[in-house]
């Protein structure tokens, strides 16, 4: 009988679970601000001007893929040479470089936590911090990581969400950037 309870109490618990790879979409509210870069190279990367912050619609990109981390996320942790490959794969891409960006949000991470991240493994694009979940929440409190494409230019429209690892970061770029490709655009 014991045993049963258990079972049962487990595949509830797993049954409430989100579906790995998969975000709602549809709850995200993206009209946040974040703290312009300190960095010169890293507010040049975003194409911002001087100011505190901005918003996502003033990122000067045709894509921005958000990366939301935890510091203390496992997964995020293992992740974060793909994670790192993926940007090199966009900088080395001459087409890409100037039309996607991307950034981190650390979820519920202060900014001295961000730093830890960013210096213990190498991060080479934009991280923001995102101590009190605002915007977390406003996402939909998705799991970490988590992977949002959205068009700036485009009423901040989601085109895509993953939660959870990808496997290749070649082909996840891939997957990502076909809405950019076009005919002239491919060899």
């Amino acid at each position: 009988m014991k045993r049963l309870l258990v079972t049962t109490l487990f595949f509830m618990v797993l049954s409430m679970m989100p579906v790995p790879g998969i975000a709602d979409c549809g709850k995200m509210e993206l009209d946040f601000q974040l703290a312009v870069p300190e960095e010169q190279s890293q507010k040049g990367y975003l194409g911002l001007d001087d100011g505190k912050t901005f918003a996502l619609s003033d990122i000067k990109a045709d894509m921005v893929i958000i990366e939301i981390f935890s510091m203390y996320c496992p997964i995020c942790q293992a992740e974060a040479d793909k994670v790192n490959r993926l940007f090199e794969l966009i900088q080395a891409d001459d087409l890409l470089k100037e039309r996607v960006k991307l950034i981190g949000i650390g979820a519920g991470n202060s900014s001295f936590e961000v730093d830890f991240f960013r210096k213990n493994y190498q991060i080479p694009f934009p991280l923001f911090s995102d101590g009190d979940f605002t915007i977390h929440k406003k996402i939909g409190e998705v799991q970490t990581p988590c992977f949002i494409t959205l068009a700036p230019d485009k009423d901040l429209e989601v085109f895509y969400c993953r939660e959870g690892r990808f496997k290749d970061p070649g082909q996840f770029l891939d997957h990502l950037v076909k809405p950019l490709k076009s005919p002239e655009d491919t060899p």
